[in-house]
């Protein structure tokens, strides 16, 4: 059955790149479907809300965007509220007890179904809930709307087989499933002969990839055999895990010319007693033994991190450790977090929960610990030229475009927007913790300022 063109529909997406991924499945399901983009939920004739429950911030945030919508609910009975991914993956009906004005709930392995749930509840006063125990059709294999058409996600594997003691990703996602390598360099393929320069691979853990398939990582392998595909300019991956990271991945992110230099190594931790607790599988010693390596191997690399603090039994003692390993690892930029119980974890269940005021005061000082080594970090790439893939018009600053370094690094220049979808040279000009400022080179000379220039069409 295709619906008529005038329905719009708008997603909204809170968490990982996976579930922006997924975001994208759903727009390309619902396109196919014949519904057309909208560009505010009020617009809309479904609105889809893709949900994260890692932390209990998404949660809330999700909750307070959903219930916004009772008044437009009132007002147009006939309008479809859909809440899928992570959230009703793990709560299932308890989404229709605290926002009963939903229309359709789904989870993270309910996704191909969205089109017929969303029929079900045009022709349904009743609320539906469906949640699959386990994945029947990669996401891959469904259409999709990306963002950008230069750039693509590629899922290498799904769900995770880490389980750490505060995590509900593996209750959620599954275990970890990995695609064969010619499925992925396939995709890749046509991803290039439709015109995307930039791919990045994704799975909770992309470094054991393959295991479930050749009984060994094989992703030193697919990064390898990626970097052959001509059309492709930059390769990216995320996330790594510490334990996984072998020499062999390392080297093949040193050799590999479209491989870029940014490596995403969450350490959670500094304690060793803490990252027991937390069943992270490493030390504080081998986190910065393999930092050290990855910096030895590959010039010009940038580390980013994920670091938790207020986990359960938590001293300060522990606290100081993770404020030493953000001084000697030096990362280029850290996603900070205060630990909130994830109910169905082993670390809800932990005696020793920190008071909220000890963790704000642990999460103020390292995010200006962390702030402060940013800055340092970002201000040595003053004065130098560096290769940016031009993103976009900036959303602050209309008179700037936007683009990544191929160290992942946010850099604003002024420029024509025909350089969108280009790489091109900038030398930086200004170093701010979470941006470069800088100016286009063109053949070795600076060829605007952003005094002088506004942005052309």
């Amino acid at each position: 059955m295709i619906v008529e063109m005038s329905k719009k529909f708008f997603i909204r997406t809170f968490g990982c790149q996976m579930n922006k991924h997924d975001s994208e499945r759903m727009a390309g399901m619902l396109l196919k479907e014949g519904y057309a983009p909208a560009k505010s939920p009020q617009a809309a004739d479904v609105i889809v809300f893709n949900t994260c429950c890692v932390r209990r911030h998404a949660e809330e945030r999700l909750y307070g965007n959903v219930n916004v919508l009772k008044s437009l609910k009132k007002e147009r009975p006939d309008v479809i509220i859909a809440v899928g991914g992570c959230l009703p993956q793990k709560y299932g009906e308890e989404v229709l007890r605290r926002a009963p004005h939903v229309d359709v709930v789904f989870g993270t392995h309910n996704l191909p179904n969205l089109p017929k749930l969303i029929r079900l509840a045009e022709r349904n006063s009743s609320p539906i809930c469906e949640i699959w125990p386990g994945t029947q059709t990669f996401p891959t294999e469904l259409p999709s709307l990306r963002e950008k058409r230069f750039q693509a996600w590629v899922p290498i594997t799904i769900g995770c087989n880490n389980f750490c003691s505060y995590c509900v990703v593996p209750y959620v996602r599954g275990r970890e499933t990995s695609r064969p390598i010619q499925d992925i360099c396939r995709e890749v393929r046509d991803l290039a002969e439709e015109g995307v320069i930039e791919i990045t691979l994704l799975g909770q853990n992309v470094n054991s990839y393959g295991r479930d398939l050749y009984g060994r990582s094989r992703f030193a392998a697919l990064l390898r055999e990626l970097n052959k595909i001509e059309e492709v300019q930059r390769i990216r991956f995320t996330t790594s895990h510490p334990k996984d990271l072998s020499d062999e991945i390392i080297e093949a992110v040193a050799e590999c010319d479209k491989v870029c230099e940014h490596i995403h190594l969450p350490f959670q931790a500094g304690s060793d007693k803490i990252l027991k607790a937390m069943n992270r599988s490493y030390t504080k010693q081998q986190y910065l033994e393999i930092t050290k390596k990855i910096r030895e191997k590959i010039p010009g690399v940038s580390i980013t991190t994920d670091i938790m603090v207020g986990f359960p039994g938590e001293t300060e003692e522990d606290f100081q450790e993770t404020l030493d390993v953000v001084r000697k690892v030096r990362f280029d930029q850290a996603f900070t977090f205060i630990y909130s119980p994830r109910p169905g974890t082993p670390a809800a269940e932990m005696g020793e929960q920190i008071p909220e005021k000890v963790k704000m005061d642990r999460f103020n000082q390292l995010v200006s610990l962390q702030n402060r080594v940013t800055l340092e970090e970002s201000s040595k790439m003053v004065g130098k030229s560096v290769e940016v893939l031009v993103e976009n018009v900036s959303k602050k600053d209309p008179r700037m475009l936007t683009g990544r370094t191929r160290s992942n690094k946010v850099v604003h220049f002024p420029g024509s927007k025909k350089l969108i979808n280009q790489i091109v040279q900038v030398i930086i000009g200004e170093a701010h913790p979470w941006h470069l400022i800088g100016e286009v080179v063109i053949r070795g000379q600076c060829s605007v300022r952003s005094s002088e220039l506004e942005i052309q069409n």
